[in-house]
């Protein structure tokens, strides 16, 4: 009898069949499997181990910011020196305040003695009138003090300076409480009228800093003014 032999196209199919099954089968067994026999989208993060991929898997300037979650990288995943100044975005004009820079605003301030008279200062600050000066009543303990610009829309503030001695009687002697009231505000405002020759404007302001509320001008103590602008 005549045996029936194959086909050659059903030889060519079995071939076909036993070298993608045994492929397969050698892929599993040695763990040779690469990215053509994964589908896109089939690996999820549970099916990899705890620290499986680490920076050899991945390639320089693969991932950006929409691989990464909100949050997920801290501070101690940033190394020393990795950032370049030139590689971080400048801050944008929405980060400003009022549209302006940190340089645009400053203090001011000046340090006012006992006497009315400036101690030290960061510059611009005059004393205007004082117990006794400038037409002012010797009784009136008020400072008036021009800023040498408009303070209309800064702020002002003012604090009594501590001292170890005052004169009293003309023997300078210990001061333990540095006790004292002090407040300051702005010159031609609604609030405020400065009565003294030249001081009812927007450039001057007024202190007044007192041991007590006595209202005398020898009660005055120094005092810290400060300008923001």
């Amino acid at each position: 009898m005549l045996r029936s032999r194959p086909s050659p196209a059903l030889i060519v199919a079995c071939i076909a069949l036993f070298v993608a099954l045994g492929g397969v089968s050698y892929g599993l067994a040695t763990g040779s499997i690469d990215s053509r026999e994964i589908k896109n989208g089939t690996i999820r993060s549970e099916d990899m181990g705890s620290s499986s991929v680490t920076a050899r898997e991945i390639r320089r300037r693969s991932l950006d910011g929409t691989d990464i979650k909100v949050e997920r990288v801290g501070g101690d995943a940033v190394k020393e020196q990795v950032l370049e100044a030139g590689k971080i975005g400048k801050v944008s004009d929405s980060d400003k305040l009022d549209g302006q820079d940190s340089t645009a605003y400053k203090v001011r301030w000046a340090l006012v003695d006992e006497n009315g008279a400036i101690v030290e200062q960061s510059g611009g600050f005059t004393v205007v009138s004082r117990p006794g000066i400038n037409g002012q009543l010797p009784t009136n303990p008020n400072i008036y003090i021009n800023a040498g610009a408009s303070l209309a829309g800064k702020g002002l503030s003012a604090s009594t300076a501590i001292q170890n001695t005052v004169d009293r009687g003309g023997t300078p002697d210990p001061d333990p409480a540095f006790e004292g009231d002090v407040a300051v505000g702005r010159c031609a405002t609604p609030a405020i009228n400065c009565v003294p020759a030249g001081t009812n404007t927007d450039n001057t302001l007024v202190v007044r800093s007192l041991a007590d509320n006595s209202n005398v001008a020898s009660q005055t103590r120094r005092f810290y003014v400060e300008v923001s602008e």
